[in-house]
């Protein structure tokens, strides 16, 4: 199965977002949608040392009761795994997909994605993982690491899902942005949404060029769209944009040829992927 919505799903607070955004990706494209939940059974207990005045015997004793519990802790973690796939394949049929699959892997999130990349045409994601730290801001590390290491569209979603009215593009001419503006004009994800296009920069000839080819490309698709030139720092001046328009779908190359090319790598995209609370869609 090629061309398939994925949908990476956990233990987190997230996971009831990630599944109906999965759900309206699938509905909007007509593409398959595949629930994935990866079991890493790298060992959680480090093993330190436990000689000491106990003698050695002991310490092989307490060694093996470890592996014991660390067998166990992988057995528990595939059920529960295959509880959640097949809570998420029920929610999707009642969003309205026919026939949702599941898979169940074992490893690591990244290097399992990277083995199926070929079969991906839309990855959805939350924004943190259950083991991530809870705090508001932060950035589930398994995302940076996904979004370096995929060449795939990915849709980071917060834990609420809305049916998206209000599409936003962070335009700067660059390549991947270009090819953000063609496949946002040409998407069925996006039919029928109003499509906003900003450039953060001066109002120079080159920006004024740049923004109008972007608009025309997106109206001669029969989109509603419109744009603007801010000047200021990206993060403020995307978020302000957002704000003043209820942008409730942002999307973002995940690397360009401006200050915006920094997501993931630098301090301002990164700033504003933890803050904003509606779904980003990354591009590379």
């Amino acid at each position: 199965m090629t061309d398939q919505v994925m949908a990476a799903i956990d233990g987190s607070q997230f996971s009831e977002g990630v599944c109906d955004y999965a759900a309206w990706a699938s509905l909007a494209l007509e593409a398959p949608l595949t629930f994935l939940h990866v079991v890493d059974n790298h060992p959680q207990t480090a093993e330190a040392d436990l000689s000491g005045n106990i003698g050695l015997g002991s310490r092989e004793h307490l060694l093996e009761e470890l592996a014991t519990l660390d067998e166990q802790r992988a057995k528990v973690a595939q059920e529960q795994g295959r509880l959640m796939l097949k809570a998420a394949r029920e929610r999707a049929i009642e969003d309205g997909v026919a026939e949702p699959a599941t898979r169940q892997r074992n490893g690591t999130l990244v290097e399992t994605l990277e083995e199926l990349e070929s079969e991906i045409r839309l990855l959805v994601m939350g924004k943190r993982g259950e083991t991530a730290h809870q705090a508001s801001e932060h950035l589930g590390s398994n995302l940076e690491r996904v979004v370096r290491t995929l060449h795939r569209p990915i849709l980071m979603v917060p834990e609420t899902f809305k049916t998206p009215e209000q599409v936003m593009i962070a335009f700067d001419g660059s390549k991947t942005t270009r090819k953000g503006v063609e496949m946002l004009a040409k998407s069925p994800l996006f039919n029928g949404i109003p499509c906003h296009v900003v450039i953060v920069g001066a109002e120079t000839g080159d920006n004024r060029s740049q923004l109008d080819w972007a608009l025309k490309t997106l109206r001669d698709a029969g989109h509603e769209a419109e744009g603007a030139i801010r000047a200021g720092e990206v993060e403020e001046a995307l978020r302000t944009y957002q704000a003043e328009h209820d942008i409730d779908l942002l999307v973002m190359g995940a690397y360009g040829h401006s200050r915006i090319r920094h997501l993931l790598v630098g301090s301002t995209t990164t700033a504003m992927l933890r803050r904003v609370n509606v779904p980003v869609l990354l591009l590379r």
